[in-house]
């Protein structure tokens, strides 16, 4: 039996202020792209088809901007609000312990004292994975049919001042905030699966905690395969979050069940690398920050994963700021995934945690600033892309043909073409054509306008569609925004993001 629709999309609020800046303030800085190649306006549109950002003021909070902005324009009731998760990487300041999602809170806790909130840390890909997240206690009834939850993405990096001054990563980004409000419309019946669940407190080295949390995980699972880790972080600061702590226990564990391929350097190549998490692991990885010191928020969520009848074992971790751990694996069995015809009807998301360091928070002295691997990333978003999409699809009887809009991270507009080509390399000869087409008649891009908005990019291109401040355009010789009214009308949607860890999560939607 087809379930009708468990979970939608029904409205956004969003900030709209701030300063546009183009390109020139980054040029007679000194700064320089790899080969020594000058920092100029003309070098940034070519390289990473950015032309102007918006920059946030530093005295106002954007994230509970947005939230406010949901409210007055959606007339959602708080007291319909059940979970509100804060998606972000940097957030609004990086010296913030978290959660941040206390500020948006604070907008309707009087109202709505018992909404359950929390951060989600996942890189760019944050509001997907908050997506999948929503879906998954949706689909487990724990979140009722007529319950609403808020995703409020916001990424301040000129604020926070995330990157070095002369560091060209700095370049890409632009601030930005959104609020997503989804409604769970339905439960599936329930079906006759069994879950159990098997704990370990440990006390960990602070020298070595992602591995004490790796060892834990393996002394519990005995070296079985898990499809997840979801980590509740409470130590706070940037540089536990970029990445996402869950992602380094990932590999600290796949390094531990596989000390073979350590030993050989296949961490070390990214394209055996690359392979080998595809096919040995092929599992996703990401942390929360809930609002308190207990356990119970991380465990029902990854309980909820493996009743969801998508997942058969997930692990959980508490991890406090005592450096005690609470491990749990999660297991489920005879559990049953059936998509519903409309709204949400499925989701994807694969973390690679050997490839932690492409984009990570570093202390450097009294401070802590962000570092990018860029040739790394742009080889992990223009490559991973395949295996993750085509596996979300195909079950649907799907291809990248059959998707009406698709909504792509915009980190570099080089890395879209890039992806596509790869996606679509059974076109042969005429894959160059192909890719043209879906960029100028299947996507919306925003990119040259506003800059990579980090995890907010999912949220502000449909957002912007719908209230139609998109406009055709052409970057780096491609012709974009070139079907907007017709897009609007899209019935089938793929959102894919791509972001540290290294992570990818995807949501396929159908409106009906």
């Amino acid at each position: 039996m087809t379930t009708e629709s468990i979970l939608k999309i029904i409205a956004y609020g969003a900030w709209n202020g701030g300063t546009l800046v183009d390109n020139t303030v980054f040029e007679n800085k000194g700064m320089m792209f790899k080969n020594n190649i000058p920092v100029t306006s003309k070098a940034i549109e070519e390289r990473i088809g950015v032309r102007t950002r918006i920059a946030a003021p530093e005295d106002v909070r954007i994230g509970s901007i947005a939230m406010q902005d949901l409210l007055d324009t959606s007339g959602i009731d708080p007291a319909r609000i059940k979970l509100l998760i804060g998606a972000t990487n940097v957030g609004e300041d990086k010296y913030d312990p978290g959660p941040v999602i206390r500020f948006p809170l604070a907008l309707i806790e009087k109202q709505n004292p018992d909404v359950v909130a929390m951060d989600l840390y996942a890189g760019c890909p944050g509001f997907n994975v908050a997506v999948e997240l929503v879906f998954m206690l949706s689909l487990c009834g724990i979140l009722k049919s007529g319950d609403i939850s808020v995703v409020v993405g916001a990424e301040n990096i000129h604020r926070a001042k995330a990157f070095k001054p002369q560091d060209t990563a700095s370049i890409i980004f632009g601030d930005d905030a959104l609020a997503t409000a989804l409604e769970t419309t339905g439960n599936p019946a329930s079906g006759g699966g069994h879950a159990t669940s098997e704990t370990l407190r440990v006390t960990l080295d602070p020298g070595d905690f992602t591995g004490d949390m790796a060892r834990a995980i393996l002394r519990l699972t005995g070296g079985e395969r898990i499809d997840g880790l979801i980590l509740d972080n409470q130590l706070g600061g940037m540089q536990y979050r970029v990445p996402a702590t869950a992602a380094r226990v990932q590999h600290r564990l796949v390094e531990l069940m596989h000390p073979e391929a350590a030993e050989k350097g296949v961490f070390r190549r990214f394209r055996d690398a690359l392979k080998f998490y595809d096919t040995q692991v092929d599992a996703f990885a990401f942390d929360i920050m809930s609002m308190g010191a207990s356990t119970d928020q991380v465990e029902k969520i990854a309980g909820a994963y493996v009743r969801s009848g998508k997942y058969q074992t997930v692990v959980s971790v508490f991890l406090g700021t005592d450096m005690q751990a609470t491990v749990t694996v999660h297991r489920g069995s005879g559990f049953t995934f059936t998509p519903p015809k409309t709204g949400i009807i499925d989701t994807a998301t694969r973390t690679h945690g050997c490839f932690d360091d492409f984009i990570q928070a570093v202390v450097t002295g009294d401070d802590v600033f962000g570092e990018m691997d860029g040739k790394g990333v742009f080889l992990y978003a223009t490559r991973g892309a395949t295996k993750l999409l085509t596996g979300l699809l195909a079950p649907h009887g799907l291809t990248l043909d059959d998707i009406d809009l698709l909504i792509e991270h915009q980190a570099n507009f080089a890395m879209i073409p890039l992806t596509l080509e790869q996606v679509l390399a059974d076109r042969g000869p005429d894959v160059k054509k192909a890719v043209t087409d879906y960029i100028s008649h299947r996507m919306l891009t925003n990119v040259h306008t506003r800059g990579n908005c980090s995890v907010v990019c999912m949220q502000r291109l449909p957002y912007d569609l719908h209230r139609g401040v998109l406009a055709p355009d052409t970057i780096q010789g491609f012709p974009i925004n070139r079907n907007l009214e017709k897009l609007r009308s899209a019935g089938t949607i793929l959102n894919d993001s791509v972001g540290a860890g290294m992570t990818r999560s995807a949501f396929l939607q159908k409106i009906g």
